[in-house]
């Protein structure tokens, strides 16, 4: 708080846990207020949030925490201290959920690293009362995100809310530590927010942005316990960078190299210059796009089996449907009759239909796939703006070939017939 003063010529600047007293004298320059102003409005504007740490957090209760950790993701906090004599950690972990009325999770996982049998303690708001509560869960599947008992006794729970740091929640409690886990000296530590309560008392979906994702790490208990690090994410790295493969090889493949083909397909050969380049073009680009949506499907099939519970099933399904259609495609060029065959009428309906469904289905995957990565907006805007260009380039050929069809047509009607 910046409070001025005319009759003694003072300038109170107050932070919220400071009082400082600044006093302008007559004799001072203009210049020398001026800088002694700016450096006040620059403290002003550093958000008390952004200088945040471990170390300057503080909550109710006599208990003291030893150790603390900035954990890398999600603007979390933990607090601890690891008694060795009964092998207990005592914890608090403190987190922003994601919107306000969201949730705050911190979870030892005994047998991985992911959430997926990670034992939970989970905080939030009481719809009813307003009151900050937690709760523990099990969490053998993300289909079952209810409350239950933990695999390890926890004791000496609570939850709170710090109005003062952005509506941050934080969980309390002690945990008994597994034999197997004090022997390895650390544990594998889960931590997450999210934006709502689901019904029914579950806990909502939370985001799958890379924040969310890399939420996971060791935290190590060896020693004299004179410290903790924070270290993994070498595994979630690389499944980022596995869904960002993905993401460039279907988008390459479905979104463009596919519209690129039916566009070669159905403009070019009306020119009777471009016969038979134009097939071979055709085939070659639809054949490099169905080689390239093959590894981006194989690719997708290992994230979904490194994710277990995880499931994009529109997504998916599209992609399953997309792999299917293609691949019949492929192997019906195999059997494409001469032009003048009797069945080449109902080949040419079936494939034209088939590739039309195949570019549908493939550009709105790309996008369903783009808002599930969610990466920065130049990535859709570039995409979208190649579809814009391979449409506009599709309706001047469209206009382009009409005027060729009925030129052609009208100079054939114009031909003398002979007798």
């Amino acid at each position: 708080m910046l409070v001025l003063s005319p009759l003694k010529k003072r300038v109170l600047f107050i932070p919220p846990k400071t009082f400082t007293v600044i006093t302008i004298h007559p004799t001072m320059s203009s210049s020398s207020v001026r800088i002694s102003l700016s450096f006040i409005f620059l403290a002003l504007l550093i958000s008390p949030s952004v200088s945040q740490t471990c170390k300057s957090q503080t909550f109710s209760g006599d208990k003291t925490y030893p150790h603390c950790l900035d954990l890398p993701q999600l603007k979390a906090f933990l607090h601890y201290s690891y008694d060795a004599s009964n092998t207990s950690l005592a914890v608090v972990f403190s987190a922003p959920p994601a919107k306000p009325g969201g949730w705050i999770a911190w979870a030892i996982n005994p047998t991985a690293t992911g959430m997926v049998g990670a034992q939970t303690l989970v905080a939030y708001k009481d719809p009813g009362n307003g009151v900050a509560v937690v709760k523990t869960l099990n969490i053998s599947s993300y289909s079952s995100l209810i409350p239950s008992k933990l695999a390890f006794d926890v004791w000496d729970m609570k939850a709170e809310e710090a109005a003062r740091d952005g509506g941050t929640l934080r969980i309390f409690a002690r945990v008994k530590v597994p034999a197997d886990l004090v022997a390895k000296g650390k544990v594998n530590q889960v931590w997450q927010v999210g934006p709502e309560l689901g019904p029914g008392g579950m806990i909502g979906r939370h985001a799958f942005d890379p924040s969310n994702l890399a939420s996971m790490g060791s935290l190590d208990l060896k020693g004299d316990n004179s410290g903790g690090t924070i270290s993994g994410g070498g595994e979630v790295n690389a499944k980022i960078k596995n869904r960002n493969i993905h993401g460039i090889l279907n988008a390459v493949s479905w979104g463009i190299l596919f519209p690129i083909g039916a566009i070669i397909a159905r403009y070019m050969r009306v020119f009777e210059s471009a016969d038979p380049a134009w097939f071979y073009l055709h085939v070659s680009c639809q054949f490099s796009a169905y080689v390239i949506g093959v590894a981006g499907w194989a690719t997708g099939l290992k994230l979904g089996n490194e994710s277990a519970g995880i499931r994009f099933s529109a997504h998916r399904n599209i992609g399953i449907a997309l792999f299917t259609l293609a691949t019949i495609q492929m192997f019906a060029m195999l059997l494409r009759p001469k032009k003048d065959h009797k069945y080449r009428f109902y080949w040419n309906i079936y494939h034209h239909g088939v590739g039309y469904a195949i570019l549908i289905l493939g550009i709105i995957n790309v996008f369903k796939g783009l808002n599930i990565l969610k990466p920065q907006d130049t990535y859709k805007t570039a995409y979208i703006a190649v579809i814009a260009i391979l449409g506009g380039i599709a309706l001047l050929l469209e206009a382009i070939t009409w005027v060729v069809v009925l030129k052609r047509k009208s100079n054939n009607s114009m031909k003398p017939l002979r007798t």
